[in-house]
């Protein structure tokens, strides 16, 4: 019996590395999913309702470090939501995905279907 690999046996290897890799990413806490049959993780949608546009942030709170704005209207991917500072009597915000992972307030973004999970 050799003991030198086989292209066979050097295939095969890579291929059950391969899938070990792939279970191990996708098992992973970023890729719960809402259901068994799933392995991406769900995306809400929001629409932006501030009339000046929605300032996204660094955090979820008001004195963060402003990223960037989303004009009024625009219909927005959302991760998930928590709590952080009051805008307008209400402590939820977004966690939002389009282009960069900012934090929007609530407050101005209408959910489009479901409320977002919690983060």
């Amino acid at each position: 019996m050799s003991l030198r690999p086989t292209a066979l046996s050097t295939r095969l290897g890579i291929l059950a590395a391969g899938g070990a890799l792939a279970a191990l990413t996708l098992s992973g806490p970023a890729f719960a999913a809402d259901d068994a049959n799933s392995v991406n993780p769900r995306i809400y949608k929001g629409r932006v309702t501030a009339k000046s546009g929605l300032l996204l942030r660094t955090a979820p709170t008001r004195g963060s470090r402003v990223i960037r704005s989303v004009p009024y209207g625009r219909v927005v991917s959302i991760y998930c939501k928590t709590t952080g500072d009051h805008v307008a009597g209400n402590n939820r915000w977004y966690l939002l995905t389009n282009g960069t992972w900012a934090w929007g307030a609530a407050h101005y973004i209408s959910n489009i279907g479901p409320a977002p999970r919690w983060c």
